[in-house]
């Protein structure tokens, strides 16, 4: 007679008819306290040591030795990276390895999440880059965001990844501070558009059943872009009113609005506290207040840094790491990254009693909640051949030159110097540090195609013009962004080298002339070594010598500025007559630059920031309230450049602005229509900008806020009318009472094509 076979019945959480709730509560069950706060632990760094070897393959004997209590881990950083980068079909393979490891050599089988950064496309071998967010900010078009993220989202969920650790929606209030690309810019509103349509790429309808999307993570909370002195993480000194009406703003509409699933915590502290520790704003605020139900991950070593982080600073709230790691877990924050530091402590705090153990449970239970909803435990491997296939496509590469064409902002055209005639000249003069230099920005990858300036001058006009080249002078030596040491370049190599473009500029019959940035002039500050905020915003080096030297030859100058944060440029201003302010465009820089200084495209861009007459303009921001910007001694107090200007090779009309109704309730939505008409002979983009003002209020409010804005595309002599609505939400704020309300009186609708008061018509809507 044969054995009775026992019945062998599966965990509920294996079970995926059961729902994500009763899943989690049944693993969370089993688990032991160790097991769960692995799943709070990361490790990237610690890769080499712990999961793959020096050439960033799989070792399988290393990570059974590392992981022998066979407890798991939450998250891997950055595989993308392992042994020096890994192309498409390699990390997929490699995420596969590790993610097989962690599912069959764990107690419980619990797969781990992989986080990338995707700041303007997968910062990884072959993924495909595009403008950083400061230059999409300039697009004012957010459906092309959403577009750019989706894109985005399937090259890295095809590689392995479930994370990504962007989009940025800092408001961008300090242009000395180096991190100004990786923001869409200086206005909440805008910014909280591109917020959520990155959001909205990135994760679909959050199902995440078509292994295409990946869960996004709002970043960075919060006030992170008006750091005082302007230099990195430094304190962020707000009122609360300010705080939620123009830096969290941001956050509420894209948890709200986009459904983000996950948020990153600042650097900085408000107040005298530090973001991760800070309960008020973890708890308070983005939990109870706002509803959020994902989960906190910390920034890369801010937590340790509640304590001391040798070698750059301490917040000193913690006596040590132990103590660290209470004060983050507290306050809210799920998990740590990017490697093992404070949280191991955790196990020893909730057995001496100082966390309880359902602080932990109650951290736990939404990064489990989302491994069930992302598939992981049924479906946790990627295809190598489809991310081979997929990413860095001739597709997506279409996709990025849009973002690039839609980017570039013509700031100044006299004459109607551009677009460049070909008919007309016979050689052209390429000059400047940036001309042939490949320009991403911070937290970029290496795609499949990238061109410079020249090369794409060179490949548009073939033989048919002569193009000459000179670097002119140099930024800084190397420039990489991954060079700490920021080497400045040498005066008399410098001027030698301007004599000799002069030379270059006198045979020539108009100088492009490529400026500004290098990477290493405008990045993050990351550490005493590796510094990217300034206390000047001029250009940097012999460049206005350069300027002065091709200007003085009398020859037509038109600049081509590549940057990550406003540049001062009064005397560039004053010598070119066509500038160009690109940013950063991504892998399709030279295409589309040459495309639009030879007419191809018609540039339609928009500043995303505003770009002050010298540091001592700042604060520069548009929004500013009535009693500021009343005049300088012997300087004009406007900016150079307004937010939201930006010119074209073609002429718009705007009628007479018209409200649907101009008295409405309190509680009641109307909308404004404008006509605007293409009177020009190319077709072109138009950004229609409604600000609106409140003009009496029981505390003061700034000059005009941005409401709304619409881009759109106009044939020659075509007209199209624009409708932008008016909702409570566009007309509330914080009263004198803290109430978010809507008070009673006359507001001004302003509608235009810039922030400028003189590129503005204006109507009155009556609220009671």
């Amino acid at each position: 007679m044969k054995p009775k076979q026992k019945s062998r019945q599966e965990p509920a959480y294996r079970n995926p008819k059961l729902s994500v709730e009763r899943r989690v509560k049944d693993l969370l069950s089993r688990m032991t306290l160790r097991e769960k706060v692995a799943q709070m632990l990361c490790i990237w760094q610690q890769k080499s040591n712990t999961m793959v070897d020096e050439k960033g393959r799989f070792d399988l004997q290393k990570a059974k030795s590392h992981f022998k209590d066979r407890a798991g881990l939450g998250q891997v950083g950055r595989p993308s990276d392992a042994g020096g980068g890994r192309n498409a079909r390699e990390m997929a393979e490699l995420t596969n390895e590790i993610q097989k490891f962690f599912i069959e050599n764990t107690r419980l089988g619990i797969p781990v999440v992989f986080h990338e950064e995707c700041l303007h496309g997968h910062a990884a071998i072959d993924g495909t880059s595009f403008p950083q967010p400061i230059g999409l900010g300039a697009t004012f078009d957010p459906e092309l965001v959403r577009r750019l993220f989706e894109m985005t989202a399937a090259e890295a969920r095809a590689r392995g990844t479930h994370q990504a650790l962007t989009p940025v929606v800092d408001v961008a209030r300090e242009p000395r501070w180096g991190r100004v690309e990786e923001t869409y810019g200086e206005d909440p509103y805008l910014v909280s558009r591109m917020g959520i349509a990155a959001v909205q790429g990135f994760q679909g309808d959050a199902t995440f059943q078509d292994k295409k999307h990946v869960i996004a993570t709002l970043k960075h909370f919060a006030a992170h872009g008006q750091p005082e002195s302007g230099t990195n993480c430094a304190p962020v000194n707000v009122s609360e009113r300010i705080l939620r009406e123009v830096f969290l703003y941001p956050f509420k509409e894209a948890l709200h609005k986009g459904g983000t699933i996950s948020v990153m915590a600042s650097y900085n502290e408000i107040d005298g506290v530090p973001s991760h520790a800070n309960k008020w704003l973890l708890r308070d605020v983005l939990r109870k207040e706002w509803g959020f139900k994902g989960y906190v991950v910390s920034d890369y070593f801010a937590v340790r840094e509640l304590n001391e982080r040798p070698d750059l600073f301490g917040n000193h709230l913690a006596e040590d790491r132990a103590q660290a790691a209470a004060l983050a877990v507290h306050a809210g924050v799920n998990i740590e990254l990017p490697d093992p530091d404070c949280y191991p402590y955790l196990v020893e705090l909730v057995r001496k009693g100082l966390v309880k153990e359902r602080l932990i449970d109650e951290l736990v239970t939404p990064m489990l909640a989302w491994k069930f909803r992302l598939g992981l435990f049924e479906d946790p491997y990627v295809d190598p051949a489809v991310a081979e296939r997929i990413v860095g496509c001739e597709a997506h590469r279409e996709l990025a030159l849009q973002a690039a064409r839609e980017t570039i902002t013509l700031l100044k055209n006299d004459g109607g110097l551009a677009p460049l005639d070909p008919r007309r000249i016979q050689t052209i003069a390429v000059i400047g540090p940036n001309a042939d230099r490949r320009m991403l920005g911070g937290y970029s990858g290496v795609p499949k195609h990238c061109t410079t300036l020249l090369q794409g001058i060179q490949d548009r006009v073939g033989a048919s013009i002569k193009v000459l080249y000179h670097e002119g002078c140099k930024i800084t030596i190397g420039g990489s962004w991954q060079q700490d040491e920021v080497t400045p370049s040498d005066p008399t190599e410098d001027r030698k080298s301007i004599a000799e473009a002069v030379k270059v500029a006198e045979q020539a019959d108009v100088v492009v002339l490529a400026i500004g940035d290098n990477e290493q002039t405008s990045r993050e500050a990351w550490a005493l070594n590796h510094l990217g905020d300034r206390a000047s915003l001029d250009l940097v080096g012999r460049q206005d010598e350069l300027i002065d030297a091709v200007a003085a030859t009398g020859k037509p100058i038109v600049a081509v500025l590549f940057n990550g944060r406003p540049i001062s440029i009064r005397n560039l201003a004053a010598k070119a007559s066509a500038i160009f302010e690109c940013w950063y465009l991504g892998q399709e820089t030279g295409r589309a630059m040459a495309e639009t200084l030879f007419g191809d495209i018609n540039p339609g861009g928009k500043l995303p920031i505003t770009i002050p007459r010298s540091v001592g303009h700042i604060p520069a921001y548009y929004n500013h309230k009535p009693a500021a910007r009343r005049g300088y001694l012997f300087d004009d107090v406007t900016p150079l450049y307004a937010f939201g200007f930006g010119l074209s090779y073609t002429q718009f009309q705007f009628g007479k602005p018209r409200l649907k109704k101009s008295t409405i309730g309190k509680t009641e939505s109307t909308e404004i229509r404008i006509d605007v008409t293409n009177t020009g002979a190319r077709a072109g983009d138009e950004v229609v900008q409604m600000y609106i003002r409140d003009k009496v209020s029981s505390v003061t409010r700034p000059v005009k806020e941005l409401k709304g804005f619409e881009r759109v595309t106009l044939a020659p002599g075509e007209t199209k009318t624009v409708s932008l609505e008016i909702a409570p939400e566009h007309l509330a704020f914080y009263n004198i009472d803290m109430e978010h309300v809507v008070e009673p009186g006359e507001f001004e609708i302003m509608i235009g094509n810039s922030s400028r008061d003189q590129d503005l018509q204006k109507v009155v809507l009556r609220v009671k």
